[in-house]
């Protein structure tokens, strides 16, 4: 597998490699957003909103149905006046019962430590809203438990439907008052997201296209993902799932401050580059910096320092801002940015970026 950057700017070789369709299925994140707002719109929420706000809202998912917890903490920010946590196991946690609303995401329906939370939250007596596939074993719980159910209609892999997922528990944020996003909101977001799928559809050029653009600045380098907010954080948290999974790459994640209490000594390590003209100087860390304006001022003042200290070592950095005003605007530009990047990535090396086989191998293995 070796990088060849005209790939990208091959039409032929862009459809070959990409036979699953995971670029189209980027590009048809408005129409999710838009199709999922609606079904949601569609289905009896009063059993989630009827008695008032919960002690707590808990998501259970893993991958790329799990984000959607992230995303609507994101979202939500630190403004919501109850805590809202993302469960990626097999268990909820103890304190959790029946004055809390348990959102259960899963795209197939079948994921088996989805299944196993909501089969516990029924048994709590939580509320439950589910979302998944109709007709899975997911569907099932919520009908015997009488609980909503939100249809997600994919038939690709979950980090695909993102927005799929991803919108359902914010409208019921919304209901319940948590933040402000009515019909208008999600159709600005989509409008966002058409606006990104044009700047890096196919056919635009690598020196136009912020996409490809991105890919040619990781390809050869070990990313490392820093946000500057916690929305940009769960962007950056994206950024390297989506590179893990659609590219079959190695990438670091993190959020300022933190990442300055740990992750930035590896600017002195041996991955930093040194040398410009050293032939490996490619295989090196390149800092991407994702920003937000909701960032902490004292913040703005570590990732300034951040990208000078970087560039005094010789660490290549990229910044990229989030766009729009509201909360899941700027949160969106930001990751349909990322998975066009990851998918660049992967059809710049040669890679399918649609099979996770490695995943497959492993339910497999855990199966027998």
């Amino acid at each position: 597998m070796s990088w060849e950057p005209d790939r990208l700017d091959d039409q032929q070789q862009l459809a070959d490699g990409d036979p699953s369709g995971m670029l189209p299925a980027v590009a048809a994140s408005a129409a999710q957003v838009r199709t999922s707002y609606r079904a949601t719109r569609e289905t009896d929420l009063s059993s989630l909103v009827r008695d008032g706000r919960p002690r707590a809202i808990v998501v259970a998912g893993m991958g790329g149905s799990g984000i959607a917890g992230d995303i609507l903490n994101a979202v939500c920010g630190y403004g919501a006046p109850l805590p809202i946590v993302t469960v990626r196991s097999y268990r909820l946690p103890g304190w959790v019962g029946g004055t809390d609303l348990v959102i259960a995401v899963s795209c197939s329906g079948k994921t088996e430590e989805t299944l196993a939370v909501a089969t516990e939250a029924v048994r709590r007596g939580c509320r439950l809203l589910v979302l998944g596939s109709p007709g899975s074993p997911l569907h099932a719980i919520a009908q015997q438990a009488g609980a909503p159910f939100v249809p997600v209609a994919s038939g690709g892999q979950p980090r695909a439907a993102v927005w799929g997922l991803s919108v359902p528990p914010i409208v019921v944020a919304a209901e319940l008052g948590l933040v402000q996003a009515d019909g208008d909101v999600f159709e600005n977001v989509a409008k966002r997201l058409e606006d990104v799928a044009h700047r890096c559809r196919p056919t635009s050029e690598s020196f136009i296209n912020p996409g490809k653009s991105l890919a040619l600045e990781m390809a050869e380098t070990v990313p490392m993902i820093w946000g500057s907010s916690s929305l940009a954080a769960v962007a950056a948290y994206r950024w390297a799932c989506q590179l893990n999974e659609n590219g079959k790459y190695p990438a670091i994640w993190g959020e300022i401050p933190e990442a300055n209490h740990n992750q930035v000594v590896a600017f002195d390590g041996p991955l930093a580059t040194r040398d410009i003209f050293a032939d490996d100087a490619g295989r090196s860390l390149r800092l991407f910096v994702l920003n937000d304006v909701e960032e902490h001022p004292q913040v703005t003042r570590r990732r300034e320092a951040s990208i000078r200290l970087a560039d005094d070592r010789g660490v290549r950095v990229t910044q990229v801002a989030a766009e729009g005003t509201h909360p899941l605007e700027r949160l969106a530009t930001l990751i349909e940015l990322g998975d066009y990047a990851s998918t660049y990535l992967a059809l710049g090396y040669g890679i399918d970026p649609t099979p996770v086989s490695a995943i497959t191998e492993l339910k497999a293995r855990i199966s027998q």
